[in-house]
């Protein structure tokens, strides 16, 4: 029978069922978790990092910051608003503290109530603090030792979301510059912090350190990655700026994911990938 067809209250009902199918496809984390690309086809992708005892990161990250675990073949991955959460079972080499990927960020709608239910399961909060742009912050650091930033936005529309992921090096005005030109960003502050630029869905901030600091490989925060509508076509980009590869482009089938390494100027692993965006 045709819609136009229809009894009045049965068209009603026929057009409420269509527009809520439609929103549930909106909001479902398959098709939402990344940012939209940019003109040039870059959003950010994710945090990968190696941890001791994967299901207790996973059961973490699904209970306090509302993520979906993912998994095809090997790779074990979080959906959260903005990014993923990838998860090797690696015991790290040391902590995120030390090495250039001090931290990655999020913003919460409810400090209070993250952290009191972060304490109620037995962990600590390592401190709280007015941040870069005058709201409650607080830092929380994860088993394994990955060191996590909270930052309180009442005004949210989910509870929690990937925000930013932080530098810190004595060079890091030099190393701003590299990812504004390489990912072809624009240096944009954020609150107070003057050194920062935005890729899609990842605000990416740097600060100075008073001493060199450690490259992020083998570390609780391995590395960072960046997803691409077209990788075979970004790497010959990079390769024309004289950027060599770590691991060169390449297809894995068994997760469907096409992907490169490549370390920047300062010690941080970076990962492109093709096809996260389906996870």
């Amino acid at each position: 029978m045709a819609l136009w067809a229809l009894a009045p209250e049965e068209d009603w009902n026929m057009k409420l069922l269509l527009t809520a199918a439609a929103l549930l496809m909106l909001v479902s984390p398959a098709h939402a978790q990344l940012a939209v690309p940019n003109d040039a086809g870059l959003t950010y992708g994710h945090v990968h990092l190696n941890v001791s005892d994967v299901e207790l990161h996973k059961r973490l990250w699904v209970e306090h910051f509302g993520g979906v675990v993912t998994q095809k073949g090997f790779l074990v991955a979080v959906r959260l608003p903005g990014f993923l959460v990838a998860l090797s079972p690696t015991d790290p080499t040391g902590p995120s503290r030390g090495t250039v990927m001090d931290h990655f960020g999020f913003k919460v709608r409810d400090m209070g109530k993250f952290l009191a239910k972060w304490r109620a399961a037995g962990y600590e909060v390592d401190s709280e603090f007015t941040g870069a742009e005058g709201q409650l912050n607080a830092y929380i650091t994860m088993p394994d030792g990955a060191r996590v930033e909270m930052q309180e936005d009442q005004m949210l529309p989910v509870e929690i979301s990937g925000y930013h992921i932080h530098f810190i090096t004595p060079e890091y005005e030099e190393l701003l510059a590299w990812y504004t030109d390489v990912f072809g960003l624009e240096v944009r502050s954020r609150g107070s912090i003057q050194t920062t630029t935005n890729a899609p869905g990842m605000n990416m901030s740097f600060g100075n350190a008073g001493q060199a600091m450690a490259a992020t490989r083998g570390r609780a925060i391995d590395h960072i990655g960046f997803e691409l509508d077209d990788l075979e076509a970004f790497t010959q980009q990079l390769t024309a700026k004289g950027i060599e590869f770590d691991v060169e482009y390449r297809e894995i089938g068994s997760i469907e994911l096409k992907i490169a390494f490549i370390t920047d100027p300062s010690g941080v692993y970076i990962e492109l990938t093709e096809g996260y965006d389906a996870y």
